[in-house]
C-alpha cells in the first residue's frame, strides 16, 4: 500500500504526519472485514466471522455511537453512495458491512439521522459540515467500493489503490481547508479493514495540526485505535480498548475542550 508508487499522496502523508508500521486489524485473517468495524467502534467481534447484513448481527452491546450521543454530542457515518439514510443493506456500490452504526440495536432510532450519504466534493453531507465548521464530535467516513481500494464491477480506473488514494486526496484538502481542522480541534484517522489472507497487517495514517513526521513502530492494533478515540472524546474505553495503550501521546493529539 504504502512505498510503492501506487498511492503517492498517501506516502506523502505517512512522512509528513504519522504512520504506525505495525499495525495489525486484530482479527483472525481468514475472517472478511466486517469484524473490523465492530472492533473499532466497540472494542469486540462478537464471534462475527463473516460480512453479514445488520439483520443477521443485531449487535446488542455499548459502542463508540451510543456513547457520543450519552455524552450529549453528535456522530455522524458519512457513508459513500448510501441511497438513503442507515440504509440495511448493500445498494450499488455501497457495501453497508464497511458502515458499522447500523449494526448496533442502540442506534436504531439515531441511525436515520446520524448514518446519511456522503454526497459529493461540492454538495452533500460531508462536504456541508466541512464548510460550516459544523463537523460532530465523532465523524465515521466510509467510502464505497470504487473508492476503497477494493473495487468493484462498474468502477472506473485499473489501479484500485491509485483511485482511492485520489479520492482521499481531495477529501483531504477539503477537510484541512476547513473550520474545525484550522481551529486545532480535528483529528484525522485513516486505516484499513483487512490485510491479505496471511496476515492482517493495514496501514494506519493519523493526520492533526499536531502530529509532525511521527512514525510509530510498535505493535498496534484496532483496539489501539479504539482506546486513542476513547481517550480524545472522554468516554470509557469500551471491550478491548480496556486493555490497550493509546497512541494520542505518540501522534502529538490533543482532547478538545469539554
Amino acid at each position: 500500500m504504502l512505498g510503492h508508487g501506487h498511492a503517492p499522496y498517501l506516502d506523502s502523508v505517512a512522512k509528513a504526519f504519522g504512520t504506525a508500521t505495525a499495525m495489525d486489524a486484530g482479527y483472525p485473517a481468514s475472517c472478511p472485514s466486517l469484524a473490523a468495524y465492530l472492533l473499532m467502534t466497540s472494542g469486540d467481534r462478537y464471534g462475527v466471522c463473516d460480512d453479514a447484513y445488520p439483520s443477521a448481527h443485531r449487535i446488542r452491546a455499548d459502542n463508540v455511537f451510543q456513547q457520543v450521543a450519552v455524552s450529549g454530542r453528535q456522530w455522524r457515518n458519512y457513508a459513500e453512495s448510501m441511497p438513503a439514510p442507515c440504509t440495511p443493506r448493500n445498494a450499488g456500490h455501497f457495501l453497508v458491512r464497511h458502515a458499522p452504526a447500523v449494526y448496533y440495536v442502540t442506534e436504531t432510532s439515531r441511525c436515520r439521522q446520524w448514518m446519511v450519504p456522503l454526497g459529493s466534493l461540492t454538495s452533500g453531507a460531508l462536504h456541508d459540515d466541512i464548510a460550516a465548521g459544523t463537523l460532530p464530535a465523532y465523524g465515521f467516513v466510509t467510502p464505497d467500493e470504487c473508492n476503497d481500494m477494493h473495487g468493484g464491477r462498474g468502477c472506473r480506473g485499473s489501479n484500485v489503490i491509485t483511485t482511492g488514494d485520489t479520492w482521499l486526496r481531495r477529501w483531504m484538502a477539503q477537510i484541512m481547508a476547513g473550520p474545525d481542522y484550522r481551529a486545532g480541534r480535528l483529528a484525522v484517522l485513516v486505516t484499513w479493514d483487512e490485510g491479505d489472507a496471511r496476515s492482517n497487517h493495514i496501514p494506519l495514517l493519523v493526520v492533526s495540526p499536531g502530529t509532525h513526521h511521527v512514525t510509530v513502530t510498535r505493535p498496534l492494533s484496532q483496539c489501539n485505535l479504539l482506546r486513542t478515540v476513547d481517550e480524545l472524546l472522554r468516554l470509557a474505553p469500551l471491550g478491548c480498548a480496556a486493555r490497550a495503550t493509546s497512541m494520542a501521546t505518540e501522534f502529538g493529539l490533543t482532547r478538545p475542550a469539554a
